[in-house]
């Protein structure tokens, strides 16, 4: 496993016999053959800012996928998504507008049924108790109007929504106030979730979901995006990248489905905060801010000086040995007045 040096019991058998379910004693089978290249979102791929001033009408489809795929080399698991990749896509709406909604569990991408539960929703289960479907049954379609603005979570909600949230089920969707939001240079949109598996993190093999570890809420990773270091500076895709004297603002979804993350930038502060993806009054110069699970954070940096700026879970042993980090590379000319590596 890539340690983060570079920071100096159900009641029902959701699995119908599918096999996902294993003791954490048992040895670990074989990895299997990923059916896709990657899981992990790209976290610079988002809809831009809403540029329209009067309620629209959305039609957006939603498809489940489950899919094998490495949490780190040699090492596979079966995820469970939306639209395979994790978080699931941010959908983007401004507050008034309407969302006509395709939901769909393609039989030939899933063993399960799914729903979906929008936070952003009044509704029956948000959404969830319209939108349950076994494989091959849908699409189904639902439809509501965006009420209230702020950045909400969405995620699978059936019985055995716990499994499916850990394996990926989780997203998104940011509703802007009439207003709009303050333009910012770049946008970017991290998930956090936690895998809870048969395996220690770093085992070779195929992990598979280990409920007793879920209900201890003793997880073998916490990652960001499917992956373990996905986006650290030598992670599979490396940092994001930034140019100094940019605004940066972050969505930080927490999937949970247990952990409050304690999120930090190290080298720098969340110059503008707004709580639990809420766009009333924002908080100035946080240091680490804690996202619950099942909910949005929107935040905001400047980047005055050139260097990485390491996002990080501040329970730091989730950093440290569990997979949970990403950085953002700043490019630019030293900025001296501010910071000095080397002063005479």
């Amino acid at each position: 496993m890539l340690l983060a040096g570079q920071l100096a019991q159900t009641n029902e058998s959701d699995d119908n016999g599918s096999g996902y379910d294993a003791d954490r004693d048992d040895d670990l089978a074989p990895a299997q053959e990923p059916d896709v290249d990657r899981i992990a979102a790209d976290p610079t791929d988002l809809p831009p800012p809403v540029d329209w001033d009067e309620p629209r009408r959305h039609e957006i489809t939603l498809r489940t996928e489950e899919h094998v795929a490495e949490i780190e080399p040699e090492v596979t698991y079966q995820y469970m998504t939306f639209e395979g990749r994790i978080p699931g896509p941010l959908i983007r709406v401004r507050r008034g507008d309407t969302i006509h909604l395709t939901f769909d569990v393609p039989d030939d991408r899933n063993a399960l049924p799914h729903n979906i539960d929008f936070h952003a929703v009044y509704g029956p289960g948000g959404g969830a108790d319209d939108t349950t479907i076994a494989p091959g049954e849908g699409p189904v379609e639902i439809e509501f109007r965006a009420e209230y603005p702020g950045i909400f979570d969405y995620h699978c909600a059936v019985p055995n929504m716990d499994h499916h949230i850990s394996s990926g089920m989780f997203g998104a969707i940011l509703v802007e106030p009439e207003d709009g939001l303050p333009e910012v240079d770049q946008e970017l949109y991290f998930g956090q979730h936690e895998l809870y598996t048969n395996g220690e993190a770093g085992d070779a093999g195929h992990h598979q979901v280990d409920f007793d570890a879920m209900v201890a809420e003793n997880p073998t990773y916490v990652l960001l995006n499917g992956e373990a270091y996905a986006f650290a500076e030598d992670g599979p895709y490396g940092a994001v990248e930034a140019e100094r004297g940019e605004r940066v603002r972050i969505y930080y979804a927490n999937g949970g489905p247990n952990l409050t993350a304690a999120v930090h930038p190290i080298g720098n502060v969340w110059e503008t905060l707004y709580r639990d993806g809420s766009f009333g009054d924002a908080a100035n110069w946080v240091e680490t801010t804690p996202v619950t699970p099942g909910t949005v954070t929107a935040a905001e940096l400047d980047t005055p000086v050139p260097g990485p700026i390491k996002l990080v879970d501040h329970a730091i042993t989730r950093t440290l040995r569990k997979g949970n980090l990403a950085a953002i590379d700043v490019a630019g000319d030293p900025n001296e007045s501010i910071y000095d590596p080397d002063p005479e």
